[in-house]
């Protein structure tokens, strides 16, 4: 009888053990999330450039490798076709900070001249973001922020 107990506790703890490993596992590689998501643009005036300005929080339990940032105009062929990560591949980087505990604040800042918003699209646009984590999992969100150019 003691051995047919001793048995069921050892194969419980295996139990429990495995079950509370696969559990951190996946907890350590979960994607990273995005959070108080905003965009502002400000159109030019006269001779004073305009700027769109982006701002997000990151958050990923193994850190943050990279966040990429892309404005697009919702009347483009991204809107049909859909965004993708591999779209996002070349686009530019935003500055990212330390902000607490696996997370970062980042910022992305563009210079917006005359002839930039006289050739932009009017109405309504989007920011996409692809933020990797450093265990190389992802996140694209291809509206994180809208803004509206007129």
């Amino acid at each position: 009888m003691y051995r047919r107990v001793a048995l069921s506790v050892v194969g419980g703890v295996v139990l429990l053990g495995g079950a509370g490993a696969f559990a951190f596992a996946q907890a350590a590689e979960q994607a990273p999330a995005l959070t108080h998501s905003a965009a502002r643009y400000t159109a030019p005036d006269g001779d004073r450039d305009g700027a769109l300005a982006f701002a997000t929080e990151v958050t990923a339990s193994s850190g943050i490798k990279s966040v990429k940032v892309l404005a697009w105009p919702q009347n483009s062929s991204f809107a049909k076709e859909g965004l993708t990560a591999k779209d996002m591949a070349a686009v530019e980087s935003a500055d990212c900070k330390p902000s607490g505990q696996d997370a970062v604040r980042c910022t992305y800042t563009a210079k917006v001249t005359s002839a930039v918003a006289a050739s932009s699209p009017r109405g309504a646009w989007h920011v996409a973001v692809l933020a990797t984590a450093q265990d190389g999992t992802t996140t694209l969100d291809t509206e994180a922020a809208g803004f509206t150019v007129r």
